[in-house]
């Protein structure tokens, strides 16, 4: 009760603190809870569009083909008229038209002072002409409101909008923007448009757009944006309203469109992805007519730039290279599919209580579990809110904040490690003093992690154990070439340490070492997976890594002595041998009352030992008992039937089996350093010498002898000696037919 209590309260402790920071220090922290937001977009990918707007673009293509920018406005008018003729919806300009037409032939004629020269026909104004067609043409113009009253083209008056605009619930607090001036296009243009929407993009502070004002005031009026605008012009809606609640504007009711804004009236752009996920359509194309009538037909057309030295390019959670004109597009696809990203006006009691949450399970979790499960609890939590998050923004559409909660967790685990540590700081020196001294470092470490468990974990018990026993061939001759004691123990630590890494790579504990020779188990003091088969690979595993240990240790001057011995013998400087056995022995601490160790003992560690000695009689590098071969995988390695025996010290008959390597080695193998064929040849022989097997099992002594001679004279055999003792066993039984013959053989000496 008191550890529920501790921590419980600081779970609490730390879910106000988080929380404080969201209510008192927002703006802190938002840029770092947008740029995470910013992560599910990436995440999420792009999404299919409803595929009723496309964007008319001013590309690299367009100014190769019809110049530089701005065009004649003929050009631009030639290209409205085409649009209209072939069946769009409505047309908006994501572009300006602030002052006349440069390039007119009137203009030219009339800045020359020549008019009274030229023919009245010839005074040709292509503002005019281009006011013409809009005035004939669905489009609606756009325009840009201004923030601080310094622009060139700066304006009081605004563009007339047929529409009505309402303000529902509002107080005395005005949330919409405020802009201080408008620039609009010139009089002839802005006229004869159907009508016109300001295309302001409002970036965050750190230059990206997520939002988007739909409406702004301006002179005690409401003016649409150019996406909403688009929108109300092609369902032919003549009422817009802001519906404001006690917060600010909550949303803007268009016809039958509901659009959830934030309290200053911007929409959250639910961006369909990178660049170009719209269709973009050169607008040289349409200027020439080379465009199916079929891709315009009942489409809203945006006209922008995506081309660089026209500067329109903006920054979005996607792409930091973005065609502004897709910014808007995006805006009138959400409205049209209604799929918005809002903040709900209950978002605060969400995110407080997700975040108080978090704090709690954290805390609690990781002060009863300790710091072992803290990265599993870090991922799944983390996971599984960031899960929720996205789940909550792109199904139901509404924004959560990510930071504060992430922030409790990650503040949360930090405090709940401190805490852990200055609690169970006591605790573990009690125990590593009452065990440091009787217990190997590896069974420590899994005592402090069960220290809490009742009772005594290590108290010795029947269990079931994989045992392994290696030892260096020819130790004796390598000491006396060695040069002095601590060269020799130079050698051998070169040799540990590689094997060591590799049984402990296997989830295997190094028992003790002696001499030259190792002794490890498995599946003690902790439970291990499949301990069999782990054993049978760290073996195979140490056997392989021989050959890069004998290389380097060749090229150490200092082992120059014990590596010329070896080759003199035509050997390696280091070859092992290693027996394998699996049964139930005593698990547990064992030892005298001032000295003690935890290990294992008993029948099956006996013959794991014997089963080593034997390497060396049948010229084996790995010898298992067939109690290790029944419990490892069919298929995965290459077996040797080697006898049937009783070893000393045991009167119960016990198969011998060599495990020769994997089946997947490669064509020439190099692993095993006992062989050099192919596989296809290892094989052959194998199956060859266990039908010799067979033939001996049943008494046949003169047809196994003939299959034992044919594959010793094998020139590149990969045994020397088995072939040999089974030549020996059958002359002798052939000339002394035995009377019981059951196979055993008897081995009176250890090896």
């Amino acid at each position: 009760m008191k550890k529920f209590l501790i921590y419980f309260s600081l779970s609490i402790s730390v879910a106000l603190f988080s929380t404080s920071l969201y209510l008192y220090l927002p703006n802190h922290f938002d840029t770092i809870d947008k740029k995470l937001r910013d992560m599910l977009f990436i995440n999420r990918g792009a999404i299919e569009t409803t595929g009723q707007v496309i964007i008319i673009d001013i590309d690299e293509k367009s100014l190769n083909e019809i110049g530089q920018f701005p065009w004649g406005r003929d050009k631009i008018a030639t290209m409205v008229y085409n649009l209209a003729l072939n069946g769009i919806a409505a047309v908006g300009f994501d572009i300006m038209f602030p002052e006349a037409d440069r390039s007119s032939p009137k203009k030219i004629i009339y800045d020359l002072g020549i008019e009274d020269l030229v023919p009245d026909d010839k005074e040709v104004d292509y503002d005019e002409i281009f006011a013409s067609v809009l005035s004939q043409t669905p489009t609606i113009l756009g325009y840009t409101f201004d923030f601080n009253g310094n622009q060139q083209y700066l304006d009081v008056e605004t563009p007339d909008i047929p529409a009505i605009f309402t303000q529902k619930g509002k107080g005395k607090t005005e949330h919409l923007l405020q802009p201080k001036g408008v620039i609009k296009n010139i009089p002839i243009i802005q006229d004869n448009s159907y009508s016109s929407g300001f295309f302001n993009a409002t970036p965050d502070t750190d230059g990206v757009i997520r939002s988007v004002p739909l409406a702004m005031s301006y002179d005690m009026s409401v003016y649409p944006s150019l996406a909403l605008e688009l929108i109300r012009a092609v369902h032919q809606i003549n009422k817009l309203t802001v519906n404001y609640d006690e917060l600010g504007v909550r949303n803007i009711e268009l016809g039958e469109f509901n659009i959830p804004t934030d309290i200053y009236g911007r929409l959250a752009v639910n961006f369909r992805g990178p660049s170009y996920t719209f269709t973009y359509i050169s607008a040289a194309d349409i200027i020439k007519n080379r465009v199916d009538p079929k891709e315009l037909e009942g489409k809203i057309a945006l006209v922008g730039t995506s081309a660089a030295g026209l500067l329109d390019l903006r920054n979005i959670p996607y792409d930091s290279i973005y065609p502004g004109v897709e910014v808007h597009a995006n805006v009138i696809d959400n409205i049209l599919k209604g799929d918005f990203l809002y903040i709900p006006a209950e978002a605060s009691a969400y995110n407080i209580t997700i975040t108080l949450i978090m704090s709690i399970i954290v805390v609690m979790s990781i002060g009863y579990s300790g710091a072992v499960l803290l990265p599993i609890i870090i991922i799944v939590l983390g996971a599984s809110f960031i899960y929720f998050v996205n789940y909550m923004l792109f199904v139901e559409g509404i924004i959560l904040t990510l930071f504060y909660p992430l922030f409790a967790l990650v503040f949360g685990a930090l405090v709940s490690i401190i805490v852990n540590y200055f609690l169970e700081t006591k605790q573990k020196n009690l125990i590593k003093g009452k065990f440091a001294s009787k217990v190997s470092p590896q069974v420590m470490e899994d005592i402090m992690k069960r220290a809490a468990d009742k009772g005594n974990t290590f108290i010795a018990k029947e269990h079931e154990i994989t045992v392994t026993f290696s030892d260096i061939r020819n130790f004796t001759n390598i000491s006396e070439v060695a040069g002095g004691a601590r060269l020799l123990i130079q050698f051998l630590n070169e040799y540990m340490d590689e094997m060591t890494q590799i049984i402990m790579k296997y989830e295997g504990t190094v028992d003790k070492f002696i001499g030259d020779a190792i002794m490890s188990y498995w599946n003690a003091p902790v439970l291990v997976k499949n301990h069999v088969e782990k054993a049978v690979d760290a073996t195979l595993d140490q056997i392989h890594a021989l050959k890069p240990l004998n290389a380097k240790l060749k090229l150490d001057d200092r082992y120059k002595a014990i590596c010329d011995l070896a080759a003199d013998n035509g050997v390696e400087p280091i070859e092992i041998g290693i027996g394998i056995n699996v049964g139930v022995g005593v698990v547990g601490e064992m030892g005298s009352s001032g000295r003690s160790d935890y290990t294992v003992i008993g029948d099956p560690v006996n013959l794991g030992a014997r089963l080593e000695s034997l390497c060396k009689y049948y010229n084996s590098s790995c010898n298992i008992s067939i109690y290790v071969k029944e419990k490892i995988p069919k298929g995965k390695y290459i077996f040797r039937f080697l006898d049937l025996v009783t070893v000393k010290g045991q009167s119960v008959p016990v198969e011998i089996w060599q495990i020769v390597d994997y089946q997947a080695i490669p064509m020439k193998w190099e692993g095993n350093p006992l062989y050099k064929a192919s596989k296809e040849r290892l094989l052959d022989e194998l199956d060859y010498y266990h039908k010799g097997i067979d033939l001996y099992k049943n008494k046949n002594f003169e047809d196994a002898l003939l299959v034992f001679n044919e594959l010793e004279s094998w020139p590149d055999k990969s045994n020397k000696n088995i072939y040999g003792i089974y030549i020996q066993r059958c002359e002798h039984y052939i000339d002394m037919p035995p009377v019981d013959f059951n196979g055993v053989f008897k081995h009176n000496t250890k090896g």
